[in-house]
């Protein structure tokens, strides 16, 4: 009879999660982008309704 050869899972250390991921880089990511967002929304926001309303004037005469 061939012998039959077992498994033995290692100890899980906690917090040793391989599919877990970075949250705290995530969170990071996501504030930093948020916060780019708003800055350029700030600096191109008044240009970006300017052309608008210049293209919209230029339509309807």
């Amino acid at each position: 009879m061939p012998q039959q050869h077992r498994q033995v899972a290692a100890p899980r250390v906690p917090g040793d999660d391989p599919e877990r991921g970075d949250v705290p880089g995530w969170v990071l990511v996501t504030l930093m982008t948020a916060g780019l967002v708003v800055a350029l929304w700030a600096i191109a926001g008044p240009l970006l309704e300017g052309a608008f309303r210049q293209a919209i004037a230029s339509v309807t005469g």
